[in-house]
């Protein structure tokens, strides 16, 4: 799906050696940022294991707390795709959802940015993956 985003969202940086995400409450968001690997980001076949990078950075949405450290979702226009369930998904889950989505973007020959955001929240009852890839 096309997304376009009319405002960033900012989250507070935290550490970003996180390793599992933890159970996503009510009122709670997560970002993570990847940059992700040129070749294999304009893959119609990418390779799980070589498309990420590194993370770029991991943000967290907190109620009634500022601070100098934040870091963004940009506003723009995004491939979006999301899967509500009980748990958030796994990295190799989203990452597969990530593929499709690139998949898909190239064959309608969208021009795919080379980050890859990650969102986790807590919506309508359900915890929420997203997965938001910049075209231009």
């Amino acid at each position: 799906m096309n997304l376009n985003l009319p405002v960033p969202l900012y989250y507070i940086k935290i550490d970003q050696n996180i390793v599992e995400i933890p159970e996503i409450q009510e009122n709670e968001e997560i970002l993570l940022c990847y940059s992700l690997n040129p070749q294999q980001s304009q893959s119609i076949e990418p390779n799980q294991e070589d498309l990420l990078e590194k993370l770029i950075f991991a943000g967290q949405k907190v109620e009634n707390k500022t601070s100098n450290q934040t870091v963004c979702l940009p506003q723009g226009k995004y491939l979006f795709a999301q899967h509500r369930s009980a748990q958030v998904l796994s990295q190799a889950q989203w990452l597969d959802m990530a593929i499709e989505q690139q998949k898909d973007g190239l064959w309608e020959r969208n021009k795919l940015g080379d980050l890859l955001y990650v969102r986790y929240l807590f919506e309508d009852g359900a915890r929420v993956t997203q997965v938001f890839r910049g075209t231009h």
